[in-house]
């Protein structure tokens, strides 16, 4: 075997021993728990530690599969190390094995360091360290026996020997993988919770959609956004799957008279109220597409603050914010005085009819109309604590963002669409525009440089919801630059100076450039 061939065989040890490594530690975490595999483990606390500004752009190129792309990121870092230490090995195969040790002692330092990890978390990459180092170890030994030139290798007794175990070891690093991932992503018993769920009617109904909210334009958002269709963004490269029999809540903290722990039935039984509420997301730059209009139904929050004791800081309450924790350990902090001023904050349970899908949040999310999701809507919620802004950063603080972000006032047009090749005549332009608990009063449209036009508002449910507008153009031919804006109802228009989403959220008017030949 010449030299070139040596070392390509030696690069394929690497990669063998590292798919065996997560192999077996993927099956581990299906006995341990799904987050404690070592690509999740790490990978979260890559994203813990990646900078504000690379997580927007992660999301503004790669939107929902950012998690995908990240792990795939991780698998090929871990494949370049792999095809190192298997070349290594062929000098050094003692300390090459030992290479593979010490990425499994980081993968279990990842899986315990995190907001939810205990020792146990530490099993999966352990174990499969230890299988990735003897497999290295043994498979070099037998590239070694196939190469130096012995008895075996002229009869080619070494060389098949080799093939053979390498073979093996790729077969049964699959076998482990698939069956891990198949019992990682299998819900089970979270599932048969969710289906059990059987929803009261709401104590208070939302008030049936007017007649006129959704124009039905061909491209234009429809008022209701699905579930599937809704937009995801957050932390979790695995979706939590809660069981509701085994979820609680606790509510805690400055201020709180009587501390309160409740089970998932017990907050079924409080009285739920029904309301239409759209959410976006701080990420979401001018124009962009993390927004969605839902149906929800969810116990006021406001309501379940003063059962605890708790009253806002405008009437003497020693908390000015709510610490709400997830399930995986996120917190988002919101302004107690947000959310017991009258507005319909909630503890939702169920979107469009229908429990909360595991994407979103079930079996409880929190929901503060006016306020963008990164500080008034956290999923999986199990913790809520009262405390002070000065006291305690919350994740998204700690990185730069602010701490009190009330949704700006936007507009955004969604037919035509950029670059749109359109006939001359007339054509609608339409969109959606927004301002959470402020409502809508105007949207206006300008064509390239002329006066601004007023587009025709569809019919408003609440001021909670976005609304649908529409603008009748007559096309002529030539290059057409279409520029919306909205103003609410406190008489601000929206404005036209850029700035970035960080550090609360991104303004300007959005704008398409459309040919019409």
């Amino acid at each position: 075997m010449n030299a070139l061939l040596r070392t390509a065989a030696a690069a394929l040890d690497g990669l063998l021993a590292a798919g065996a490594a997560l192999g077996v530690a993927e099956l581990t975490a299906a006995a341990v728990r799904r987050e404690s595999s070592p690509i999740v483990a790490v990978g979260s606390a890559v994203i813990d530690v990646t900078p504000a500004g690379v997580k927007d752009w992660a999301i503004r190129q790669f939107g929902s599969n950012d998690k995908l792309v990240l792990q795939l990121g991780v698998l090929l870092v871990l494949a370049l190390f792999a095809i190192a230490l298997g070349i290594a090995a062929l000098r050094v195969r003692r300390s090459a094995a030992a290479g593979v040790l010490a990425f499994g002692v980081i993968g279990a330092l990842a899986a315990t360091s995190r907001p939810d990890g205990s020792a146990t978390d530490a099993v999966p990459s352990i174990a499969g360290a230890l299988v990735g180092a003897g497999v290295l170890y043994g498979l070099t030994g037998a590239l070694r026996t196939a190469t130096d030139g012995s008895q075996d290798e002229r009869t080619g007794v070494g060389r098949r020997r080799f093939l053979l175990g390498a073979a093996a070891v790729a077969a049964g690093s699959a076998a482990a993988g698939v069956i891990g991932r198949v019992l990682n992503t299998a819900s089970g018993d979270a599932a048969a919770s969710r289906a059990a769920v059987r929803l009261p009617a709401p104590v208070s109904k939302a008030a049936p959609v007017p007649k006129g909210t959704d124009l039905k334009i061909e491209g234009l958002s429809r008022f209701t956004t699905a579930a599937k269709d809704f937009y995801r963004v957050d932390t979790a490269l695995v979706v939590p799957q809660v069981d509701a029999r085994d979820w609680s809540l606790r509510l805690h903290g400055d201020g709180v008279k009587t501390p309160i722990e409740i089970d998932f039935d017990q907050l079924l039984a409080r009285g739920l109220i029904e309301r239409d509420i759209t959410l976006n997301c701080v990420s979401s730059e001018v124009g962009g597409p993390y927004i969605g209009n839902a149906r929800w139904l969810g116990v006021p929050l406001a309501e379940l603050l003063r059962d605890a004791g708790v009253r806002p800081p405008s009437r003497g309450g020693p908390a000015d914010q709510l610490v709400a924790r997830s399930t995986d350990g996120m917190t988002i902090g919101t302004p107690v005085e947000t959310v017991m001023d009258g507005r319909d904050a909630m503890l939702a349970v169920a979107m469009n009819g229908e429990p909360l899908t595991f994407v979103h949040g079930f079996p409880v999310r929190m929901l503060v109309p006016g306020l963008y999701g990164y500080v008034s809507a956290c999923k999986w919620l199990t913790e809520l604590e009262l405390t002070t802004f000065d006291a305690y950063d919350t994740y998204w603080t700690k990185r730069d963002w602010s701490a009190r972000a009330p949704v700006k006032t936007q507009s955004r047009i969604d037919t035509p669409k950029p670059f749109a090749k359109l006939k001359p005549g007339r054509i609608a332009v339409a969109g959606v525009a927004w301002a959470q608990h402020r409502g809508i009063d105007q949207v206006e449209v300008r064509l390239d440089d002329g006066p601004w036009q007023k587009a025709r508002l569809a019919a408003e449910d609440s001021r909670d919801t976005w609304r649908q507008w529409v603008w009748e153009w007559d096309a002529t031919p030539g290059s057409h630059t279409l520029t919306v804006r909205a103003t609410d109802r406190t008489g601000a228009t929206q404005t036209a100076r850029r700035a970035p989403t960080r550090p609360d959220g991104a303004t300007g008017r959005h704008s398409v450039v459309v040919n019409v030949t």
